[in-house]
C-alpha cells in the first residue's frame, strides 16, 4: 500500500499582537493601528479613550506588528518607530502586552492540536501542521482549522497546504489576511514561479540582491538559471539548494518536538544610558530581564546551565559575555548574580542602547541532577 502524499500546512496568524489588541480595542478596527508604544490609552471623563499618535512619539522604538491599514501606508514590522511616523503621523500606538500575546497562541496552538495533532510550533503565531494522514479532504480540515481558531480566539488566521513546508509558508502569504491557499506540485509554475526570490524563506535582503545582480528576480527566472552560473557565485552546496527550493522541492519533515537551544530577554532603550549616570535605571531594567528570562524557564520546565549578556553601545558596537555553572538553574536571583558576574567583564564607559539576558544550555527541570544556584552560589540540591 502506497503511502499517503504529503499534505502540510502552513498556519500564520494575521497581524497577530494587532490583532489581540482590536479584541481589547475594537473601535480602532479599521483604523492604522501599531504596536510599539509604551503609553497605555488614557480613559477620559466620558468613558472613551485616547490614544497616542505615532506623530507624537519620541524615541527609538521599533515596529512590532501593525494592522493592515498601517501596512497600506508602508508600516512595516522592524521599522523604526519615527520612520514609521514620518509615513503614517495619524495612525495609533499601542503598547506590547505579551502576556495577552501568548494566551491567546496557546489557545488557537490548542483549538488546531483538537483537529490536527501533528503540530511543529514555529512561534507565538505560526504552526506547520502535517494532515497527511488525517481522514477528509484538504479544503474540509482547513476550513475546519481556521473555524476553530476564530471560535477559540476570535482571531483570523492564513492558512497555506501545499506538499511541504516550503511551499505551504509562501501559500500561507498569498491570501492574507484571513486567506486558505491549496497547491500542488502541478501548480508551481503558474503560482510559484512568478513570485520575488525573497518570498523563499531563507533568500534574505543580500542574498536576494546578489542574484538581482545576475538578473535575477523571480523563483522562476533562478528555477531555469544554469546551476554553473549560480555556483561561480553562491558556491555548490548553496546553489544546490537553491535549485531544490526554486523547484519547490522540500523533504524537511514536520518536528512535532522539538527543544530550545536558548531562551532570551532584551530591551532596546528610548534613550541611551550610560552606565554611571543612569546607574539606578539600568540596575532596575536588568534584574526585571533576569526575573522575566527566569518566568521564562519555568514556565517551559527548564533549567540552564549558561547564563549570557548582551549589550550594544550608542555606536551599535555590540559585546557579549557568558558564564557556564556546576549546575543549572532557573532561580531569578541566581540569574541576576550570575549575569551581573558577566557585567564585570565589560569595560563600561560608554552609554547603552540595548540590554540583553539569555540562558543556553538548557534541560528539562524535571531532570534528577538538576539543581538551582542560591544568590549566594550555594549548590541547593533538589
Amino acid at each position: 500500500m502506497n503511502a499517503p502524499s504529503r499534505r502540510i500546512a502552513h498556519l500564520d496568524m494575521d497581524a497577530f499582537y494587532a490583532s489581540v489588541e482590536l479584541l481589547r480595542y475594537p473601535e480602532l478596527r479599521g483604523l492604522p493601528v501599531v504596536i510599539a508604544g509604551r503609553r497605555q490609552p488614557v480613559i477620559q471623563p466620558d468613558g472613551s479613550r485616547s490614544y497616542e499618535r505615532l506623530r507624537d512619539y519620541v524615541g527609538r522604538g521599533v515596529i512590532t506588528t501593525a494592522t493592515y491599514e498601517a501596512r497600506a501606508l508602508g508600516v512595516h514590522s522592524g521599522m523604526g518607530v519615527m520612520k514609521a511616523a514620518r509615513l503614517a503621523p495619524e495612525a495609533i500606538l499601542l503598547p506590547m502586552d505579551f502576556d495577552a500575546y501568548r494566551r491567546y497562541s496557546r489557545l488557537f496552538k490548542a483549538a488546531v492540536a483538537g483537529i490536527a495533532p501533528e503540530i511543529e510550533d514555529r512561534g507565538i503565531d505560526e504552526i506547520y501542521i502535517d494532515l497527511s494522514n488525517l481522514p477528509g479532504d484538504t479544503l474540509t480540515l482547513s476550513q475546519l482549522i481556521k473555524q476553530a481558531v476564530r471560535e477559540a480566539t476570535g482571531l483570523a488566521c492564513s492558512i497555506g497546504v501545499a506538499p511541504n513546508k516550503l511551499l505551504a509558508k509562501i501559500c500561507s502569504d498569498l491570501e492574507k489576511p484571513d486567506g486558505l491557499t491549496l497547491l500542488d506540485v502541478a501548480d508551481i509554475p503558474d503560482r510559484i514561479w512568478p513570485l520575488s526570490v525573497r518570498k523563499i524563506n531563507g533568500i534574505g535582503p543580500k542574498a536576494a540582491e546578489r542574484l538581482a545582480a545576475l538578473g535575477i528576480v523571480s523563483i522562476g527566472e533562478l528555477a531555469q538559471t544554469a546551476a554553473a552560473t549560480l555556483q561561480a557565485h553562491f558556491g555548490p552546496n548553496t546553489t544546490a539548494w537553491l535549485h531544490r527550493v526554486a523547484n519547490g522541492v522540500d523533504e524537511r519533515p514536520v518536528i512535532t518536538r522539538s527543544e530550545p537551544r536558548s531562551i532570551s530577554r532584551e530591551t532596546t532603550f528610548e534613550r541611551d544610558l550610560h552606565p554611571r549616570h543612569d546607574r539606578g535605571a539600568l540596575s532596575e531594567i536588568f534584574t526585571a530581564l533576569c526575573t522575566r528570562l527566569a518566568q521564562d524557564l519555568q514556565r517551559k520546565g527548564y533549567v540552564a546551565r549558561t547564563i549570557g549578556l548582551k549589550l550594544r553601545f550608542a555606536d551599535f558596537s555590540t559585546v557579549t559575555r557568558d558564564l557556564t555553572l556546576p549546575v543549572p538553574t532557573a532561580d531569578p536571583a541566581a540569574i541576576r548574580r550570575v549575569a551581573g558576574e558577566c557585567l564585570k567583564r565589560v569595560q563600561l564607559d560608554r552609554k547603552l542602547r540595548l540590554l540583553g539576558v539569555r540562558a543556553t544550555a538548557l534541560c528539562s527541570d524535571k531532570e534528577p541532577q538538576a539543581a538551582v544556584v542560591s544568590l549566594q552560589g550555594e549548590l541547593l540540591l533538589p
